[in-house]
């Protein structure tokens, strides 16, 4: 099942080890939802602490690239939350109407 595999290449790799999960996709995209979240959490943590932390270890162009790069990764997970989110509501039996 192709959500299989797009839901375990959003997790830890250690979660292709459970056969179960794999069995269930509606858990397996349970926790995966979870798991990008907590992501998302501690990339907008990084984000906020970026700065002052790093900022007597990195030259300015250092910390530029550093920022950029949690502003992209941050990007990245929102979307895969967002996948994440529908192709649970889906598994559940969600149907989904197209608007125009």
């Amino acid at each position: 099942m192709p959500a299989v595999s797009w839901l375990l290449d959003h997790c830890p790799a250690d979660y292709r080890l459970y056969a179960g999960w794999r069995r269930h996709p509606v858990a397996l995209a349970w926790l995966t939802q979870r798991h990008v979240d907590a992501q998302l959490v501690a990339m907008r943590q990084a984000y906020r602490e970026a700065r002052v932390e790093m900022g007597d270890y990195l030259p300015p162009e250092g910390i530029a690239e550093l920022m950029s790069g949690l502003e992209h990764e941050g990007v990245r997970l929102l979307a895969a939350a967002r996948g994440a989110k529908l192709i649970h509501e889906a598994l559940q039996g969600k149907t989904f109407v197209a608007k125009l």
